[in-house]
């Protein structure tokens, strides 16, 4: 068996190899990775330098594949986002349809095509729940990549399965995710804050805690990578996953009224409340549990715990792997 994966260099990909090729039932398994910007020294993996965009490159990358591991992605940069996440897809899924040795493609997704905290769903979000972008071109591609792959399934039968993940939490990550020190991810705090207020809250180690609209804790999901990874070594060569769509997230939603009291409890900080126009929202994992045996093990108390308890070493600065 051949595995192909694009994005290996990433924050799953670099938590993916080591768990892949400690796997028992992979034992023989070659990997090949097909890098661009970025690049791999590994021993275990055979690199191909190429960009997604380019069909002929493509074509040579998924030479005697078996499976196909997809998950590099670009957030808001409209020129490259198009090239991985809609050329790319494309020409992946073109090379794969026309390979004799091709038996599985693989899709990483994100909860950004059900639109998380910006689009209001009246239910928790199910597989069949649908898909409602938010604004800009990084959701839309996800959005497009999901509908790629399902309609390959309809008109060539080409087994696929996504696991469509939420915001993926490594490290110290989730501490960075609740600090005015640095923007990381969303939201910007300048949508609410002057920028002496965000230098007070974060000399302070004040906790933002998050109101959705309807004035409640804002509730949103997440995942940590440990768990994202081992929902995709379930996945890979499983029958049962066959043409499927699986949300991969935490049992619940990170609810950031829990995660004041507690932060306040555990640490004595400061919490600020912060009123939002955005929706909380539920992304149900009961599918990928019942079809896929997987369930998440990391849950809110080890989310923060891990996060707090982290220390960087001097060779392991912190990385934003998707700028934007």
């Amino acid at each position: 068996m051949k595995l192909l994966v694009t994005g290996i260099t990433g924050k799953v990909g670099t938590n993916f190899l080591p768990a892949f090729l400690a796997e028992q039932r992979f034992a023989g398994w070659s990997v090949r990775a097909v890098c661009n910007n970025r690049t791999l020294n590994h021993p275990a993996v055979e690199v191909v330098r190429a960009s997604l965009s380019d069909p002929a490159a493509m074509r040579l990358a998924m030479a005697d594949v078996t499976h196909v591991l997809h998950m590099a992605a670009v957030k808001e940069s409209p020129d490259l986002a198009i090239d991985v996440g809609l050329k790319g897809m494309f020409n992946l899924l073109e090379a794969f349809r026309a390979s004799p040795t091709a038996r599985q493609f693989v899709l990483i997704g994100g909860d950004c095509s059900v639109g998380h905290i910006f689009q209001h769903y009246d239910a928790p979000i199910t597989e069949s729940s649908p898909r409602r972008a938010y604004p800009g071109c990084y959701a839309l591609t996800k959005v497009i990549e999901e509908v790629m792959l399902e309609q390959y399934a309809i008109q060539y039968g080409l087994n696929g399965c996504c696991l469509r993940a939420p915001w993926i939490m490594e490290k110290d990550d989730f501490r960075h995710v609740l600090s005015f020190r640095a923007q990381f991810g969303g939201p910007a705090w300048s949508e609410f804050f002057s920028a002496d207020q965000i230098e007070r809250l974060a000399q302070t180690e004040t906790v933002p805690l998050l109101r959705a609209a309807d004035g409640t804790p804002l509730k949103r999901n997440f995942i940590h990578v440990d768990d994202l990874v081992r929902a995709i070594l379930a996945a890979l060569d499983n029958p049962a996953a066959s043409g499927e769509l699986f949300n991969i997230s935490m049992s619940e939603p990170v609810d950031y009224g829990d995660v004041a009291r507690h932060l306040s409890a555990a640490h004595g900080l400061p919490v600020v409340d912060i009123a939002t126009p955005y929706f909380s929202n539920w992304l149900d994992n009961a599918k990928a549990r019942l079809v896929l045996g997987w369930r998440p093990l990391v849950d809110l108390e080890q989310l923060i715990a891990q996060a707090w308890n982290y220390v960087r070493a001097a060779d392991d600065p912190r990385v934003v792997w998707y700028p934007g």
